[in-house]
């Protein structure tokens, strides 16, 4: 494997079955959400040895529960309780819908329970916490590794997609450095090709026709 270093990775866009396998080859761990993925690479490369890297969670290692065995008073870490077809029948009866898809709330508070080994908190805590979530009008979203990285995807994805994109030699640097300009700023975390004039002279040794 060609070497990786800190500042390649940092420039570069990878998709997460990229990062497993960098994480594999590195002897790090393999399991997790895309932002956890890059802190452990991030880390690595920063001269953190592999051993000293864990992962920021611990996994399901009890046997799935079935719907009838799912209550508001089942722990969500330890008690094999997951995010499954049972845990779903289970919340669309609660909620008395017919179909039931988990919400970003309520995958960040079971991600969190799972770093902080929190035995305590419950299905029922689950539900209460991700109401008061939504009901904050979303505000605390930004500021999530999880987020960051979806909205970066989608810039990506955005700029790739436009047929300016086609302009540049270095599509990924050019993202990247328009990313550093949009993430810092007050602004609105999508791409449009307005990005390109407004920083031009940051982009223009990438671009094809100076070449």
């Amino acid at each position: 494997m060609t070497k990786l270093t800190h500042k390649k990775f940092k420039e570069t866009y990878f998709y997460k079955a990229e990062l497993v396998r960098i994480c594999r080859n590195y002897g790090l761990p393999t399991q997790g959400t895309k932002a956890e993925l890059n802190h452990y690479i991030d880390c690595f490369l920063s001269g953190i040895p592999a051993n000293q890297i864990k992962p920021a969670r611990t996994y399901q290692k009890a046997p799935s529960l079935k719907m009838s065995e799912i209550s508001l008073d089942t722990p969500l870490v330890g008690s094999g309780f997951s995010f499954n077809n049972e845990a779903r029948q289970f919340f669309a009866t609660y909620f008395n819908v017919k179909k039931f898809s988990f919400t970003k709330e309520m995958a960040v508070i079971k991600r969190k329970a799972e770093a902080d080994h929190n035995l305590s908190i419950t299905v029922g805590d689950l539900i209460n916490r991700a109401k008061e979530m939504t009901d904050s009008k979303q505000t605390w979203l930004k500021d999530l590794p999880e987020e960051q990285t979806y909205q970066w995807n989608n810039f990506v994805k955005d700029f790739c997609n436009s047929s300016k994109s086609h302009e540049f030699n270095k599509k990924m640097k050019v993202a990247a450095i328009l990313w550093h300009h949009v993430k810092h700023s007050t602004g609105s975390k999508q791409y449009h090709d307005r990005l390109l004039d407004q920083f031009s002279e940051d982009i223009k040794p990438y671009h094809i026709k100076n070449h």
